[in-house]
């Protein structure tokens, strides 16, 4: 398996990419190449679902995107050590009937020496919104630099 930089052990700055990495990464809905940001053995706890390897953290992946349309995420830098990221982050997204929410979470990452993520636990609310209180307003895809972030949003 090749490494995947930044490694650990993280600095301010490489945990600050670490994140904008798997921000970029969840906002191009490509549960394939978002996958491979994880070890083969990798752990997950997401809400009430439990993940025990990368192709079932894929699996897990597209059906999450196929329920959760229109998906745009924020994250934002909580806490690091050297193999370890704390993150909050939140999500705009909409379901099939058209009704928006906002979800709030909290994640733990552990990173193997090869800079893949072999455990990620979340805690997430969701919060149903008003189309008109949408914050996320990008084409689909990467976050512009420009847009603002969590605190800048107030969020």
């Amino acid at each position: 398996m090749q490494n995947r930089r930044p490694l650990p052990p993280f600095t301010r700055d490489t945990a600050l990419q670490k994140v904008r990495l798997a921000e970029d990464g969840w906002n191009s809905r490509d549960p394939a190449k978002v996958a491979t940001a994880y070890t083969l053995d990798t752990e997950w706890r997401n809400r009430v679902t439990f993940v025990t390897n990368r192709e079932e953290a894929e699996a897990f992946l597209k059906a999450k995107w196929i329920r959760e349309l229109d998906y745009r995420l924020i994250k934002e830098l909580w806490a690091f050590t050297d193999d370890r990221i704390a993150v909050r982050y939140a999500y705009e997204w909409h379901d099939d009937s058209g009704n928006w929410f906002r979800s709030y979470g909290n994640e733990n990452w552990e990173f193997a020496k090869i800079g893949l993520m072999q455990s990620r636990f979340a805690s997430i609310n969701d919060l149903p919104i008003a189309e008109a209180n949408r914050k996320f307003h990008w084409q689909q895809g990467r976050r512009p630099d420009d847009h603002p972030g969590l605190s800048e949003l107030g969020l």
